[in-house]
């Protein structure tokens, strides 16, 4: 019965995030609540569980007003409760020992096999075609964007992702050091306004088994 109620709550999280536009600019989500959800966001998995991610909160008014013209003045940056920028770290690999040694802390994994793996992904990387690096940080920040709306949304939080923005711009405006890429950003808060509801395709016209026949 547990696992059943399990089950309907995280359906119920999927079916009803929407992506939502208007917020109510007075309501406040606490940093600490919102550390919490950037934590969950973080149980995503990555590639080697580098987690090649890093997040630049914005919940100052005058900042989310200087972000507003480089997210083409869309009103969510400023209504929201905060924005979440997402960066993806090319240089993750100097993360790793912190990585692994909190596994071998844990208990899941030895001094001895923590050492190896931490070899091995230096030596991997270091031969590794960077746009093949960044194509991999990219796709990981994707997974660790979409559990942090699903886990706003189980909090009873409604968000947007953005990739409308400039992000020449948002660079220089706000100091990004050149390993981190800006994937994108999502607004967090409580709607004004519900989103509007969506359809999707059949699944039986967006699936091949076993192959793609046309």
């Amino acid at each position: 019965m547990e696992s059943t109620k399990q089950e309907q709550s995280f359906m119920g999280v999927v079916k009803e995030r929407r992506s939502v536009r208007n917020y109510d600019p007075a309501f406040n989500i606490s940093e600490q609540e919102l550390k919490d959800i950037l934590t969950e966001a973080t149980l995503a998995p990555s590639g080697a569980n580098m987690q090649p991610w890093k997040f630049v909160v914005f919940n100052d008014e005058a900042l989310k007003e200087q972000l507003l013209p480089i997210a083409n003045n869309q009103q969510q940056v400023v209504n929201a409760s905060a924005v979440i920028a997402v960066l993806g770290d090319l240089e993750y690999i100097r993360q790793v020992d912190s990585v692994y040694d909190a596994s071998v802390e844990a208990g899941y994994m030895t001094q001895e096999v923590k050492e190896t793996l931490v070899t091995n992904m230096k030596g991997m990387l270091a031969s590794m075609d960077p746009q093949y690096i960044k194509e991999g940080v990219i796709f990981d920040c994707g997974l660790v964007s979409m559990q942090l709306m699903l886990a706003a949304r189980a909090r009873g939080y409604d968000t947007v992702a953005m990739a409308g923005y400039d992000k020449e711009k948002f660079t220089q405006a706000f100091d990004i050091p050149n390993h981190y890429v800006p994937t994108i950003l999502i607004a967090i808060g409580k709607a004004s306004q519900p989103g509007h509801p969506t359809t999707r395709l059949p699944i039986d016209e967006m699936t091949f088994w076993n192959g793609i026949t046309k």
